[in-house]
C-alpha cells in the first residue's frame, strides 16, 4: 500500500500539461529542487512518448506521476500497468470506472512483475469522477447519481481491488477517507491557490483547504506554469500545505 508522507513539498504534483518536448523540459528546468512531483498526462505522453519520462527524472531528480488514465480490457490494462512501471514511473493510474476485475487484475500483474524484474513497484491509483463533471454532465452520459456518490462507490471498489488510493475532487477527499482509512491515498486535482483562475474545472479548492478535507497529493498546472515566477508560486503552494494543521 502507497504511503503519503509529511513532507509538505512531497505532497505538491506539478502537472506538465504542455504540448511538446521543449515546453515540458522548459517547464521543469525553474522548478528543480522546488518540486519533488510531475504529472505526465495523455497529451504530453502521446507527443513524446516513454522519453519524456527519462528526461524529466535526469533533469529533476523528481518523482513521476503517469496518468494516463488506462481503461480497457483487465489484460491489457495489466500489460499496460506493466509497461508503465518498467518505464520507471513512481505512479500510475486507471479509471475505476473499468471494474473490480480490470483493477485486480492489474494490481496482481504489475507486482508479480515488479518483483521479478527488480523494478520498484509503483503507487497504483483509480481515477473516480473527473473534476470537471458536474451532475448535469454525469445525468447526460448515463449515470443517475451525484459525483459525490460515484466517486465513493469506485473509491470503495478500488479499496477493495487492492488499489494504493485514488483521484478524485478534494470535495469528497474527507469522506473517501471515511469509508477507506487513512492509509488509501487521495490525489486531488481541481486544486486552485485563491490568487489564481478557476479555468475549466468546477469542483475545486484551494491547497490548504484540500489537505485539510484529508487529499494526501494535489495536483496544480497552469497556476504554477502560466506563473511569472513559477518558482515563487510552486513554493508559495508548499507554504500553504505546510501552514495547514493535517
Amino acid at each position: 500500500m502507497g504511503k503519503r508522507t509529511d513532507d509538505p513539498a512531497e505532497r505538491l504534483m506539478v502537472a506538465l500539461d504542455v504540448a511538446t518536448h521543449a515546453e515540458a523540459m522548459a517547464a521543469v528546468e525553474p522548478l528543480k529542487g522546488a518540486v519533488q512531483w510531475f504529472k505526465v498526462g495523455s497529451q504530453l505522453f502521446t507527443a513524446c512518448g516513454p522519453r519524456i519520462i527519462e528526461d524529466i527524472k535526469n533533469a529533476s531528480g523528481a518523482k513521476i506521476f503517469l496518468d494516463l488514465k488506462f481503461h480497457d480490457i483487465p489484460a491489457t490494462v495489466a500489460l499496460s500497468g506493466k509497461a508503465a512501471a518498467g518505464l520507471g514511473v513512481d505512479m500510475f493510474n486507471m479509471h475505476a470506472l473499468g471494474g473490480p476485475e480490470m483493477m485486480s487484475t492489474a494490481v496482481k500483474e504489475v507486482t508479480a512483475f515488479c518483483a521479478s524484474a527488480g523494478k520498484t513497484l509503483p503507487i497504483i491509483i483509480a481515477v473516480t469522477i473527473l473534476t470537471s463533471m458536474t451532475e448535469p454532465e454525469l445525468k447526460a452520459a448515463g449515470v443517475g447519481s451525484t459525483p459525490a456518490m460515484m466517486v465513493l462507490h469506485l473509491a470503495r471498489n478500488a479499496k477493495i481491488s487492492g488499489l494504493d488510493g485514488v483521484v478524485a475532487s478534494p470535495q469528497e477527499a474527507r469522506m473517501i477517507k471515511e469509508i477507506t482509512g487513512d492509509d488509501f491515498l487521495v490525489v486531488t486535482p481541481g486544486v486552485r491557490p485563491a490568487w489564481a483562475a478557476a479555468d475549466d474545472q468546477a469542483r475545486i479548492m484551494t491547497p490548504s483547504a484540500a489537505i485539510e478535507e484529508g487529499a494526501d497529493y494535489i495536483v496544480v498546472g497552469r497556476p504554477i506554469l502560466k506563473a511569472g515566477n513559477p518558482k515563487e508560486a510552486a513554493l508559495r503552494i508548499i507554504e500553504e500545505i505546510s501552514s495547514t494543521s493535517v
